[in-house]
């Protein structure tokens, strides 16, 4: 517990210390909220214009849609207030020598370089999220509100895949120094996981769920709000957080003993 409490402190001034800083240039703070504003405006207006022409879409109607968009914009803005603008950055950090100094830090090391600096512009697009998010359950005709209690599990544990993911893909640049092109393909897996999983052909459903698990990100908890409840689902969702958590560690480990300090 004291180890948790460690952690849990360090962390908070460093969010502390992002915060102050990003103040400092505020207009860039605004200029990113507004951005992701329009990002919002592109993913909603794209599904009310394929509902003008169809009145499903995979398994949902246009109400449980946008029900699944809030629930994709609340993590996509956990995740960018947590975790994106740290690992966007990995690469760099290899290349200019910070991970060195992070590698000197009494701290582990994972933690460091995956949570050092937050995106706190991104808590504006987290309150616009939640809004819209709230506004989708509203417009849902009998709505069960309890199933909202299994988000308070599926969205970390999404939360967690997906920082798993991520971290192993960019964890490839202590490996291989510019590995760019991975990312690349992240980002691209990552768009999958931005659609409602019942859209695409089973075995590509099944590889979204298992093998590249972007599927659990945002349409697991979706289908803990919208459908009779997937118990085997759930269970699989945190088994699957706790054994890609477990093999980023293992993979961060086995990558550092190939690393190479960037001033030898």
């Amino acid at each position: 517990m004291t180890v948790i409490k460690k952690y849990w402190l360090l962390y908070v001034s460093m969010f502390r210390a992002s915060f102050i800083a990003d103040l400092e240039y505020r207009v860039n703070f605004l200029t990113r909220i507004v951005t992701d504003i329009f990002w919002y405006i592109a993913q909603i207006m794209t599904f009310e214009v394929l509902f003008l022409h169809t009145p499903m879409i995979g398994a949902w109607n246009q109400a449980q849609m946008r029900v699944f968009l809030g629930v994709v914009f609340v993590v996509d803005a956990l995740y960018m207030i947590i975790l994106s603008e740290n690992l966007d950055q990995f690469s760099e950090k290899v290349r200019k020598g910070d991970l060195d100094l992070l590698l000197a830090k009494p701290a582990n090391s994972q933690f460091m370089i995956s949570l050092q600096k937050a995106s706190t512009p991104a808590i504006g697009n987290l309150g616009i999220a939640t809004a819209w998010f709230v506004y989708s359950l509203l417009q849902m005709p009998d709505f069960e509100w309890l199933r909202l209690f299994w988000l308070i599990i599926l969205i970390p544990c999404g939360l967690i895949a997906l920082y798993a993911m991520r971290f192993t893909m960019a964890a490839t640049a202590v490996i291989f120094a510019r590995s760019e092109n991975l990312q690349f393909i992240w980002y691209q897996i990552y768009r999958l996981g931005m659609r409602p999983d019942s859209i695409y052909v089973p075995w590509l459903k099944w590889l979204l769920l298992t093998a590249l698990p972007v599927g659990v990100i945002a349409s697991v908890p979706a289908k803990a709000l919208l459908e009779p409840p997937p118990y085997e689902l759930f269970a699989w969702v945190i088994v699957l957080a706790a054994l890609l958590i477990y093999l980023s560690n293992k993979f961060w480990k086995f990558a550092l003993k190939s690393y190479s300090s960037a001033s030898s």
